[in-house]
């Protein structure tokens, strides 16, 4: 038996051909462009999803016919928050509002301001999250909005044009504010106080359940010859969860990618939105999960990149293998706004603390500290939440800087694990979903975390800087949100 594991992220889909012994056969990514129409806006046009699937598990086909026409399972991870707007013939009515686009966040206040999000889903409404969009939506494009037949997320439109099947996973619905978290179901009250009827919502299931089978047509174009199980999958940081084995309670991840997640797997439900903690369901039943996230991790990097004409590869090997004391120059990662733990859409980043002394090294410096200093603003936030996190593992692009990783660590003051060679991301663990979905397989059988391969120690010499230099952080933000135009 072979399974699929298709990762709908960002900058790009990466689907994950495997075997039922969990070894990876082959991979392959396709690029995908976000558009910025406005300042805080972000946006994709759907039908380039379904482009790059294709190419994908066309590239596994010629690659890798013969385990290709043995598939039997497939599941998706996905961009979460993201709203996808269907009409009655299934034509998409607009492009795709991502999960890092602010413009809702006059809806998104208006919404929060109603105890019963907080009660019910769990969480502040962000403006990232998909309910604010829709009212955003309803107040500026209402003729648009009228046509409205089914709201679906990145990945469950994917989905819907691999099964023909209207169906959603708990922990991606979780992100939405329209889903009850404690009871795993949509909440007719929520849907309504935001101006929808759960008449145009999906069907939502498990992870492990099955959604739906691949169409045939589709089947046939890529050389599948098995009748193909759908699961439900996961939203991206679950799907990676799943991946790296954050399953059972006080396992944790920490994600150096787009965005920035420190992630906690929980056996209870444990809301604390006054704490900016997302608390989600999990992609296992009755298991659910806390996590905090930041909106510009390696995204900072690559911004400042861009601007100083080098490869983020280059500006952070340029620092060197040992670490150094914290930089004179603080800087905040906010380019679009920040989540956890201020829940502000509106706050920019800036470098602080300049001088004519300081060269492309400070800078570089200071870009991987500021990202760190706000990851350790979300282990704060977790630990109000109720996780108190003794290690964690690395995932994601930054986590191949070994710099970052010890700055990171220092920070958290927190050992950082990074797991053997292997791809044990958001695709391979929805690959591990589609095993359990096609063999009912106990899950935590499936979900076994990777050997670990090294581990990154706090450098205690520095601990006492580095503590001092995330108080000079923590004092910036009320400064520069004052400053704010």
């Amino acid at each position: 038996m072979h399974l699929l594991g298709i990762d709908l992220g960002t900058s790009s889909i990466k689907a994950v051909l495997m075997n039922d012994q969990q070894v990876i056969l082959g991979s392959n990514s396709q690029a995908l462009a976000v558009t910025r129409p406005q300042v805080g806006w972000s946006e994709q046009d759907p039908a380039d999803w379904l482009t790059a699937v294709d190419h994908a598990l066309q590239t596994l086909q010629q690659a890798h016919p013969q385990a290709m026409a043995d598939v039997q399972g497939l599941a998706l991870s996905g961009q979460m928050h993201g709203a996808t707007l269907v009409d009655a013939q299934n034509q998409v009515l607009r492009p795709c509002i991502l999960w890092n686009d602010t413009r809702s966040y006059q809806e998104a206040a208006a919404l929060d301001a109603n105890p019963i999000f907080r009660q019910l889903s769990g969480n502040i409404v962000f403006p990232g999250f998909t309910a604010p969009k829709l009212v955003w939506v309803q107040k500026h494009e209402p003729a648009l909005f009228a046509k409205l037949h089914k709201l679906l997320l990145p990945k469950d439109y994917v989905r819907w044009w691999l099964t023909g099947e209207y169906a959603s996973d708990m922990s991606d619905a979780a992100g939405t504010a329209w889903l009850d978290v404690a009871k795993r179901a949509w909440s007719p009250e929520l849907l309504a106080s935001s101006g929808m009827r759960i008449e145009q919502m999906p069907q939502v299931l498990e992870g492990t359940a099955v959604s739906g089978y691949l169409h045939p047509r589709l089947a046939e174009r890529w050389g599948i010859k098995q009748r193909v199980v759908v699961a439900g999958g996961a939203g991206d940081n679950a799907a990676a969860a799943c991946g790296m084995g954050t399953v059972t309670a006080g396992s944790a991840f920490v994600s150096l990618g787009t965005s920035g997640v420190l992630f906690a797997a929980t056996a209870r439900y444990l809301p604390n939105p006054e704490s900016a903690v997302h608390t989600f369901c999990h992609a296992l039943p009755n298991t659910w999960h806390q996590m905090g996230v930041i909106l510009s991790a390696t995204d900072s990097l690559n911004w400042y990149a861009q601007i100083a004409n080098q490869s983020p590869i280059a500006l952070t090997q340029a620092l060197g293998e040992n670490l150094k004391p914290p930089s004179r120059v603080s800087f905040l990662p906010y380019l679009s706004g920040e989540r956890t733990p201020h829940n502000d859409a509106k706050i920019r980043g800036a470098f602080t603390g300049l001088s004519h002394a300081d060269q492309q090294v400070d800078l570089t410096q200071a870009v991987l500290e500021g990202v760190a200093f706000a990851i350790r603003d979300n282990l704060a936030a977790l630990k109000a939440a109720g996780s108190h996190l003794e290690r964690v593992t690395a995932v994601g692009g930054g986590s191949r800087s070994p710099y970052w990783l010890k700055v990171l660590a220092t920070t958290l003051n927190l050992p950082i694990d990074l797991p053997a060679e292997g791809d044990f991301g958001a695709a391979f663990g929805a690959a591990r979903l589609a095993l359990i979905a096609a063999t009912q397989a106990e899950p935590f059988s499936v979900l076994t975390a990777p050997a670990v391969a090294q581990t990154i120690e706090p450098e205690t010499q520095f601990i006492q800087a580095f503590n001092e230099a995330y108080a000079h952080y923590q004092h910036l933000y009320p400064a520069l949100k004052g400053a704010s135009l």
